[in-house]
């Protein structure tokens, strides 16, 4: 626990016994609020009781999959989910994804790599309680006016095309979640274009050169392999 109170509530969706039991003990140590169910049922029932700030859900449950919480869960839990599951098929992140998920952190993880992934969840929700959703986005010498649709860099304005500031836009509205090829080009070019990755291609490469100070070492717009990008603004 912190100086100033309990951190986020976390709720844990795991039917594995150690794995559970691991995960109390690390977190509690660092301060959170934790509660654990051992099935997709059980877990939903949790989440409209409790409240959670942040759900880590395995794939893998005994009695509804994972993916399916994740949907249910979508039709009113607005806050993070994280995905924790031993499947790292490229197929399975980008279904968890699409579905709603923020995150996903494959098995067998380390508790730092997790406890990093709870510290964006809990960044990002306080910003999203306590900001304007039009406020602008601030990520070291990027600024991105999403009322005003003007990007600057180091106080000079950077001049988009209309798509290419309609993809940082939908990057930074969704900032430090993972969104997929499929997201993406439906946001941007509509549903139409979701087997044209290619766009994604061509124009990320054009805005890094615009926006990052080295395009070939990103820090703001980071590539998921095989799943998508990812809008970094630490």
């Amino acid at each position: 626990m912190n100086a100033n109170g309990p951190r986020a509530t976390v709720l844990v969706i795991e039917d594995d016994p150690q794995i559970a039991r691991f995960l109390a003990t690390a977190l509690d140590a660092h301060g959170y609020a934790l509660h654990v169910a051992a099935n997709g049922h059980d877990g939903l029932r949790e989440a409209a009781l409790r409240q959670p700030d942040i759900v880590i859900v395995d794939l893998g449950l005994p009695d509804i999959s994972g993916l399916e919480v994740i949907t249910r869960l979508r039709e009113w839990f607005t806050r993070s989910i994280i995905v924790l599951s031993a499947r790292n098929r490229e197929t399975d992140k980008v279904g968890a994804l699409d579905l709603g998920a923020d995150d996903y952190l494959t098995k067998p993880f380390g508790i730092g790599e997790l406890l990093a992934r709870l510290r964006v969840a809990e960044r990002h929700r306080a910003k999203n309680d306590n900001a304007d959703p039009e406020a602008r986005i601030e990520a070291g010498d990027l600024v991105i006016d999403l009322a005003a649709r003007r990007v600057q860099r180091d106080g000079a304005d950077v001049h988009l095309t209309p798509i290419e500031y309609r993809l940082l836009a939908a990057l930074a509205r969704h900032r430090g979640k993972v969104l997929t090829h499929r997201q993406l080009l439906t946001e941007v070019w509509g549903a139409a274009h979701v087997e044209s990755p290619h766009y994604l291609r061509i124009y990320l490469r054009a805005l890094r050169h615009k926006i990052e100070a080295d395009p070939a070492q990103p820090k703001h717009l980071l590539t998921e392999v095989g799943v998508g990008y990812r809008f970094a603004d630490d």
